[in-house]
């Protein structure tokens, strides 16, 4: 079978174009192929449309706790940005490695996929889990076949390790998210009468009560340190509502979400959201409504997704691990949100979040990743091999 290194395999996983809205199965089954190549056997979990799926492969016994390395095969769109060159063929140049995905985070799998024959030649004492999932960039929603199947194994791993850009610092608390749509149903009439029940009104009603409480928690003292911004986020990202300026809008929809730090104000931002409308908005709507509309006017809120924050667990198996991996004493947070906390929370194994490239080049046209980022975590992977073989 053939090998790669990892700039190599980095290349090949680049070709395959797996944006959120289309399947990644082309690129599972590249994995698949490649695995079996080296007698290395995969459980693939499929969505229920059969079009994406998860993918776990153990390499080494599975009688005692392992490593996982995990992973997101999907990355983010292309559309309307200028590129300057073909995001799905890999270019390197100046020591960079240019493609949608090279850094988040392709680059993490193609180091582990490319270590894969000196893992399976060497004489392991524990196992090393290959976890790569789907849909990660909208909202982390197709993982938890992969998590689920984690939780339920009979010997659970002692760490997981996220291999997300952290420029290889080790991370072990990351923020929430917390993504919702808001529906409000109104009446509509010709503006000129002022009879209708103006649903972009009171969705903007909502917005501002969402934007005070935003400033609010700008001003609490953080529980945990090192975060940046250092606080709960609330923010509004998509409004939609009306057909023209003379009538009154029926619906109105408004996308928003919650970056929570490691607490509880999630779901403190949403009592108080629903208590605004059953309290101020509601009443008001159905004061102006008839009695014969009064059923078809309200509010809903809609969770599009929820990934809960990774826990800081200082001192844990994946914590130790990893700081003696990546040759580190500090510990860092981050504010961005990955599957990390999943796997914690569900799937019961200590876990932290360190790969190669910088979270500054994500999503961005002529994404890039260093190339000496890609040797510092193949040499990361090479001093995971010397602590999980049999020691002579």
């Amino acid at each position: 079978m053939k090998e790669y290194s990892s700039s190599e395999m980095l290349a090949k996983l680049i070709s395959f174009d797996t944006t959120s809205w289309k399947s990644n199965l082309e690129l599972i089954d590249f994995v698949t192929d490649y695995l079996n190549g080296h007698g290395v056997a995969s459980q693939v979990f499929y969505n229920e449309e059969k079009t994406k799926a998860n993918l776990l492969a153990t390499i080494g016994p599975k009688e005692v706790p392992g490593i996982i390395l995990s992973g997101h095969t999907d990355v983010v769109p292309v559309a309307e940005q200028n590129w300057s060159h073909d995001p799905f063929e890999m270019i390197e140049k100046d020591g960079r490695l240019y493609g949608r995905g090279t850094c988040d985070m392709k680059g993490f799998i193609a180091c582990a996929l490319a270590a894969v024959p000196v893992f399976v030649q060497a004489n392991l004492a524990e196992p090393l889990h290959l976890a790569f999932s789907y849909d990660e960039e909208t909202g982390c929603t197709g993982v938890m076949s992969l998590v689920e199947h984690v939780q339920a194994m009979r010997v659970r791993p002692r760490a997981c390790i996220v291999g997300e850009p952290t420029s290889m610092r080790v991370v072990n608390s990351h923020k929430g998210i917390s993504h919702r749509l808001t529906r409000v149903y109104g009446v509509e009439s010709h503006s000129s009468t002022d009879m209708g029940i103006n649903a972009v009104m009171y969705a903007a009603e909502m917005i501002s009560f969402l934007g005070k409480v935003a400033h609010e928690l700008t001003t609490r003292t953080p529980v945990i340190d090192g975060f940046d911004p250092p606080y709960t986020t609330v923010h509004v990202g998509r409004v939609k509502g009306g057909t023209a300026a003379n009538i009154t809008p029926s619906y109105c929809e408004f996308e928003w979400d919650i970056r929570p730090l490691p607490g509880g104000e999630a779901e403190e931002v949403q009592a108080r959201f629903e208590a605004y409308i059953a309290d101020h908005i509601l009443p008001s709507m159905q004061g102006r409504a008839a009695a014969d509309v009064k059923n078809k006017i309200g509010v809903e809120t809609e969770i599009l997704s929820n990934v809960p924050p990774l826990l800081p667990q200082t001192g844990s198996s994946a914590e130790t691990l990893v700081l003696a991996l990546a040759n580190q004493n500090d510990i860092h947070v981050v504010s961005y949100g990955t599957e990390a906390g999943l796997f914690q929370a569900t799937g019961g194994v200590p876990t932290v979040v360190c790969g190669p490239g910088s979270i500054l080049q994500a999503h961005r046209p002529d994404e890039y990743i260093a190339t000496t980022e890609m040797t510092a975590c193949d040499d990361f992977l090479g001093r995971l091999l010397n602590v999980i073989r049999v020691q002579d």
